[in-house]
């Protein structure tokens, strides 16, 4: 069965990799993007007739809501991602990630399917043993976690919802983001060859960035046993540390170099083990490793260099 998707956010990071997937499997895809960054990641899609995109602002009911009346699902990628984003622009922050999606899901029938990332950092430092599972208390640390916590409330009160606690994205993109651990470690190990770690015992889950796509659609696929559920979606086998992160770069990258910095403190305290178990047990097995992700990126910093400012 195809359906009219709106996507919002839908040429970021995520979007830029999800949005040709969901046209592929036959779905009429249109994007809301305010497009921030000024990027065209989705210009080789323009030829498609399925495809259409909009220029706007998620925060304007004039612009979202003859959207929304057109769409059978919703896919709100919008927003201002990332601790340190929503640190530099707090009202901005909450006014896209939690007052704007708040409006958005007030808009909505009962018969629209919703869709939505929020994420696994919402866990902060797990329990004792740092063990999460959707049933774990929430302990969001940053402003970002916080808001998206309160939006996966209001989104599960809408009867046809299912929430992804993402764990941290991985992996090349269109609209590339190198800030993203993985993505950041493997430039510094490309472009640096060392990279200093605070708190290197600290563990986080990773999913390459084709894998949420997949996973949104095998949500589409199986939408009726999964609906009104809350799922964490990493990888099983990448619930690692810092340290370990580097040592599986170092595999491929033999002359990076990391070591533990004596004095400091990450400013990030996530700590946390996920259990994947229960978007497993649907039947979504994630397709891509950590270790193809990483050579997937050392491959992709061969074109790219973050220096807008340097002279190398």
């Amino acid at each position: 069965m195809t359906y009219n998707i709106l996507v919002t956010g839908g040429a970021g990071y995520i979007g830029s990799i999800m949005v040709p997937e969901l046209l592929q499997a036959g779905h009429k895809v249109t994007v809301l993007d305010n497009f921030l960054f000024g990027q065209n990641s989705l210009a080789q899609l323009c030829a498609d007739p399925q495809f259409d995109v909009i220029r706007g602002d998620i925060r304007s009911e004039a612009t979202i809501k003859p959207l929304l009346a057109a769409a059978d699902i919703v896919i709100p990628l919008a927003a201002l991602v990332g601790a340190p984003m929503c640190t530099r622009d707090p009202i901005g922050a909450t006014s896209t990630n939690h007052d704007a999606i708040s409006s958005m899901l007030k808009l909505l029938s009962n018969s629209q399917l919703v869709l939505m990332p929020t994420t696994n950092s919402a866990y902060g430092t797990g329990d004792a043993q740092n063990f999460c599972t959707e049933e774990s208390e929430l302990r969001p640390i940053s402003k970002y976690a916080m808001d998206k916590v309160e939006i996966e409330q209001a989104l599960m009160q809408h009867c046809n919802a299912i929430s992804f606690r993402l764990a941290t994205v991985f992996g090349m993109s269109p609209r590339m983001r190198i800030d993203l651990l993985v993505n950041d470690f493997t430039y510094r190990a490309v472009t640096d060859r060392f990279v200093v770690l605070f708190e290197s015992s600290f563990k986080r889950n990773y999913l390459h960035v084709r894998d949420v796509a997949r996973v949104f659609l095998h949500a589409i696929e199986n939408f009726d046993k999964m609906k009104g559920q809350i799922y964490n979606v990493g990888l099983s086998d990448a619930n690692v540390s810092k340290k370990e992160l580097c040592e599986r770069i170092q595999t491929q990258i033999p002359d990076f170099v990391f070591v533990d910095a004596p004095i400091g403190k990450d400013p990030d305290q996530r700590n946390y083990i996920v259990s994947n178990a229960k978007i497993e047990a649907t039947g979504f097995t994630p397709k891509y490793s950590l270790e193809a992700g990483i050579r997937e990126l050392a491959k992709g910093y061969r074109m790219i260099r973050n220096a807008r400012y340097g002279n190398v």
